[in-house]
């Protein structure tokens, strides 16, 4: 047996929960949406952000509608804390916009924090600790009890450092980290020992957030986690349920999404899904998925191209041509019958745009995310006559017919199969002219073109011709 052995692994645990409930729910309305970019997001880069670039971040998120946003872990690093001052005192933060800030739960850490946090108007400070098997046996050398009296003492000190400024609205955020990997009946005893600290039953807002650290279950097994932990934590409903999903099987947003379905009301995540390892829960497929099921997702990404310049401009980090909604390419089709399919799907719709959207391929309109039709169909040597047709009247007001479209696709292909890549609409233009607007005695299909009217015209004569049979 090789080094690659898949007996080393063990199968995910699946929940008992014969009466799970999430299946037959639908969404209805986003969740709320906290942004991690500038702390989750941020320590994964491979050169973490300067202030002026987290400035620029933190202005698009505002932009786009977050109204709670991560802005650092102050105690960690000098970096985070002046970040964190400067947006304070140069009042950067509008009033429908919380920040929120991370911390260990480590008395010197969390006092560092709030001085961090002096003069904010309000905030939320996430205090965590990791509560799973693996974490306690191995790093912290702890039963059950011992990592608990952690996440309580990192609760007090939490609630003592806000009682000193009473004049910041506080809100507590505990996460139990590697909550997907820790046993429910335990995670959910943490979770009520903090809240026996705060007493959001008497008023203080108070967060749960159940992070999947490590990604390592079917997307079900977490929504079944959660509904768990919904139904069997007591005082559900003065709490906040909140979700962290990392991406290490490829399945956060998936993960994510049903996990809403399962009783959380609130998502952290980051643009594009950058993150530590494999990446966050991508905020934006998330909630361009509900957009495109009729969803306001409270967010505006009608500027797409923009999220992705500034993301690349301040991360490094690059977006994928293929990446959902937002990707280069993702509304290009150099397929043929997916062409000729989007051509005759557009023509529909005219005189009924107010009609709902239902064009083949196209999930939603790409308009709506700031892109230009022109990038829709694109030609190569895949592509057929529905495509070269529709960048010839696209772009420059000549209607083919199937005919000569069916005749001038092959011409168009075998340029492009000569230049092995794309051929540009110039092109397009350009080969239509040779081809068919000069005069030649081998081919007489030459000596036509196609006026504005999609009359067929003599190139020599100058008069309309019939289609040849």
């Amino acid at each position: 047996m090789g080094t690659f052995n898949h007996r080393r692994y063990h199968a995910f645990a699946p929940v008992h929960k014969p009466d799970r409930r999430w299946p037959n729910r639908r969404m209805h309305h986003a969740p709320v949406w906290t942004s991690v970019d500038l702390r989750d997001g941020n320590q994964a880069l491979v050169s973490p952000m300067r202030v002026e670039q987290k400035l620029r971040i933190f202005d698009l998120l505002v932009r786009m509608g977050f109204r709670e946003i991560e802005v650092g872990f102050p105690a960690a690093s000098q970096p985070d804390f002046d970040f964190v001052r400067r947006i304070i005192e140069e009042d950067h933060i509008p009033k429908q916009v919380t920040i929120q800030v991370l911390t260990q739960a480590r008395e010197a850490l969390i006092d560092r924090t709030y001085e961090a946090l002096k003069g904010v108007r309000r905030a939320i400070v996430h205090v965590y600790n990791s509560t799973n098997p693996a974490q306690r046996e191995q790093v912290f050398g702890l039963d059950r009890e011992g990592v608990k009296a952690i996440a309580v003492r990192g609760a007090e000190w939490v609630k003592a450092g806000a009682a000193r400024s009473p004049e910041t609205e506080w809100i507590f955020q505990y996460s139990p980290e590697s909550f997907s990997t820790t046993e429910l009946d335990y995670a959910v005893d943490v979770c009520e020992a903090v809240n026996a600290v705060w007493r959001p039953d008497q008023g203080q807002a108070v967060i749960l957030n159940l992070p999947a650290t490590v990604e390592s279950s079917m997307p079900n097994v977490f929504a079944d986690q959660i509904e768990w932990f919904c139904d069997h934590l007591h005082g559900r409903e003065h709490v906040q349920i909140s979700v962290h999903n990392h991406n290490d099987r490829g399945c956060a947003v998936a993960a994510a999404e049903l996990a809403v379905l399962a009783g959380a009301d609130r998502v952290e995540g980051t643009l594009f899904g950058n993150g530590e390892r494999t990446g966050n829960m991508d905020i934006l497929t998330m909630a361009m998925n509900l957009y495109s099921q009729g969803i306001d997702p409270q967010l505006d990404m009608s500027m797409g191209t923009e999220i992705a310049e500034i993301y690349t401009a301040c991360t490094g980090m690059v977006v994928p041509p293929r990446h959902p909604w937002f990707g280069e390419l993702v509304y290009t089709a150099f397929s043929g019958s997916h062409q000729d399919a989007i051509r005759k799907g557009m023509h529909h719709r005219r005189g009924r745009e107010d009609a709902v959207w239902e064009v083949p391929y196209l999930p939603v309109d790409p308009a709506d995310l700031g892109r230009k039709y022109e990038e829709v169909v694109r030609i190569n040597s895949q592509s057929g006559k529905g495509g070269v047709a529709h960048v010839l009247e696209r772009d420059h007001g000549i209607s083919l017919p199937r005919w000569l479209a069916q005749d001038f696709s092959a011409v168009v292909q075998a340029a492009s199969e000569q230049e092995m890549g794309e051929v540009s609409s110039a092109q397009i233009f350009a080969l239509f002219e040779n081809h068919y607007c000069h005069p030649a005695e081998d081919w007489h299909l030459r000596r036509y073109r196609l006026n504005r009217e999609g009359e067929q015209v003599d190139c020599q004569n100058r008069k309309p011709m019939p289609a040849p049979k």
